[in-house]
């Protein structure tokens, strides 16, 4: 039987019934009770399990929706409307999980830039990392079809230059392009075929989230420091300690989503798309949702159509051989002075390719996609490896309970805490 609660300490005799035939509460206890957590993790930790809980939240109201969608090209703007207009809380609905797309990404952002500021990605869990890399994968492409699925303007058109891409694919490219639409155009095929795989794609996702907490489970959360636990003194149970700390990290995020969930729910949408979809008048200004605006800016940035995609989705998988990439033996940036600034400028970059993913593709804002897109390159590809070797670290802590000891002492004493 597993390590835990063992069933004589169960009370309930169903549970009891149950624990003995299958040991679910046994394996609930030891992965979500008294799985030892390090003891300094800060709220940025909290987003991984914020994430969790918006997945669920999309579900439940993806179900909801498409009980009252029509995927028919004649029929799919109306049935949303419907859904906001008529059906009984359904603009509500339609809120939650319209914004809560954007929230996804923002948590899952964070959730990155987290891992790459403390080095979250290297030994031994690397294959954490790319299991966080291929839902981050996943998760592109199940929002590029739910944004198909309104069938306004912006979602027509945006599946008609998104599509178009994989025909730069030498040879096959026009196959795949004629398989995806299921046609000769983005026509109601299309929209099937999109409905079908958004609907099924987060069932995907939950799947590998769950290979994605066992391969957590496996070696145990990183933590600021980036040192590995030396032992139990190192360690706190998960529960009460982090589960306290994440309703905290909820109830203040849920307010952030409620804000615009009930008083800006077409703050980070397109007003195109409140336009039924027209192949006969192309939108000024075609662009993605906010989310994709930084691979979007790097895929204009190349005046080959092929570079251009080669280069978009090679910026997602140099995100996945970044543990191989860095050289560093030391995980965390708090002890790299050097790449701590190279981080922030790095950050920087990503926001500055989002404003120009969202601007017209020339002047001045093409030549900032330019050079914007090769530092992001030459951040992974370059500084990653170079730096790692070169840069003068400053010296680790004995153990995670010491650190946090000192500077707790520190505190008390009322003086700064010594540096480690």
């Amino acid at each position: 039987m597993a390590h835990g609660t063992p069933p004589t300490q169960l009370t309930n005799p169903l549970m009891r019934w149950v624990e003995h035939r299958m040991p679910v509460f046994a394996f609930m206890d030891q992965h979500l009770n008294k799985y030892p957590t390090p003891r300094n993790l800060n709220y940025f930790w909290n987003f991984g399990s914020l994430a969790g809980i918006i997945l669920v939240i999309m579900i439940v109201t993806g179900i909801f929706l498409a009980m009252n969608y029509t995927a028919h090209t004649d029929y799919a703007f109306n049935s949303v409307e419907r859904i906001m207009r008529e059906v009984n809380y359904g603009w509500l609905i339609r809120y939650i999980h319209m914004n809560g797309a954007s929230m996804f990404f923002i948590v899952v952002y964070i959730h990155i830039f987290r891992g790459l500021y403390y080095g979250s990605y290297k030994s031994p869990r690397e294959l954490l990392w790319i299991l966080g890399v291929v839902i981050f994968v996943l998760m592109m492409a199940t929002a590029f079809m739910g944004y198909v699925l309104p069938w306004g303007q912006m979602s027509f058109w945006g599946a008609t230059v998104i599509t178009n891409l994989f025909s730069a694919i030498p040879v096959i490219g026009p196959e795949i392009v004629v398989w995806m639409w299921g046609g000769f155009s983005v026509d109601n095929p299309t929209l099937n075929r999109f409905f079908a795989l958004h609907f099924l794609l987060p069932f995907v996702i939950v799947g590998v989230v769950i290979l994605h907490l066992v391969a957590l489970h496996t070696h145990g959360s990183n933590n600021p420091l980036g040192i590995d636990k030396k032992g139990p003194q190192d360690a706190i149970p998960f529960h009460p300690y982090y589960t306290v700390k994440d309703m905290f990290g909820f109830a203040v995020f849920f307010v952030f989503f409620a804000a615009f969930v009930f008083f800006a729910p077409n703050y980070l949408g397109h007003p195109d798309n409140y336009i039924p979809a027209n192949p006969l008048v192309t939108p000024a200004h075609i662009v993605p949702e906010w989310y994709f605006l930084p691979f979007y800016a790097i895929l204009r940035a190349v005046p080959d159509k092929l570079g251009g995609v080669a280069l978009m989705f090679g910026a997602i998988a140099v995100l996945a051989v970044a543990p191989w990439l860095d050289t560093s033996k030391v995980r965390s940036a708090a002890f790299r002075p050097v790449y701590k600034i190279l981080f922030w400028v790095f950050a920087v970059c990503c926001v500055v390719l989002g404003w120009v993913g969202a601007m017209p593709a020339e002047g001045i804002y093409l030549t900032i996609a330019r050079i914007a897109s090769a530092y992001y390159f030459i951040h992974f590809l370059v500084i990653l490896p170079i730096l790692g070797k070169v840069e003068r670290t400053l010296p680790l802590p004995t153990s995670i309970s010491a650190a946090v000891l000192k500077q707790g002492s520190g505190m008390v004493a009322g003086a700064p805490a010594e540096k480690p």
